[in-house]
């Protein structure tokens, strides 16, 4: 089994209680950014990454065409139960290191807790960069390594507990992982959610003299 399938079978696994195990992060950063990551997008389509359980589906509104995926069968089964009525939500199980939409397809692309889970994060960022239009907007919300000496250390000794439970890195450095997916750094933008372990990022999509 490759590493692609037991990340994705650990999130089958958890999906009954995902949102338990990820109260606490949702409770100290993630869930009073869920809107305003929302009130950040350009454009009409929308794509979401790792769209889980759902929890931003509430929040957007019914004139944008939004399509959400995921590579786990059962999270979406959770997303599906909150989206009922909205017909501008489509939902569907796939692969973002590999996702089957043509190059720039999206006016914004938008994550949030994803990139921690992402078996190969610079493929998946690279096919953001395809998928998003020239001068598009990506908006992330993600969790990763903190620059500070102890705290950043003392996160890849104990990475090894939720990698193994549910597949999610807490060390990654998404940051630097943007830069090497073909990312400018002049059009990186990033704030502190809390600490310096959850960022708010916000990337123009610009490919030209890429």
């Amino acid at each position: 089994m490759n590493n692609n399938e037991k990340i994705k079978n650990r999130y089958n696994r958890v999906s009954k209680i995902y949102d338990i195990i990820e109260s606490p992060m949702e409770n100290m950063a993630m869930g009073k950014w869920r809107e305003k990551l929302i009130e950040r997008i350009e454009g009409k389509k929308v794509l979401e990454i790792g769209v889980g359980t759902g929890k931003n589906l509430s929040y957007y509104s019914d004139d944008l065409e939004v399509i959400g995926i995921d590579f786990s069968t059962n999270m979406l089964e959770k997303a599906r139960e909150r989206i009922k009525n909205k017909e501008n939500i489509k939902l569907i199980e796939m692969d973002a290191q590999n996702m089957e939409f043509p190059d720039n397809t999206f006016d914004t692309v938008l994550t949030s807790c994803v990139f921690c889970s992402v078996p190969d994060p610079i493929k998946g960022l690279e096919e953001i960069r395809r998928v998003c239009t020239d001068n598009g907007k990506i908006i992330m919300l993600e969790h990763m390594r903190s620059e500070n000496e102890v705290v950043g250390k003392f996160m890849d000794i104990v990475n090894f507990i939720p990698l193994n439970i549910w597949g999610a890195n807490i060390n990654r450095e998404t940051i630097d992982n943007l830069k090497i997916a073909g990312f400018k750094e002049e059009y990186i933008e990033y704030q502190d959610v809390w600490s310096d372990i959850v960022k708010l990022i916000e990337i123009r999509n610009n490919k030209s003299n890429s």
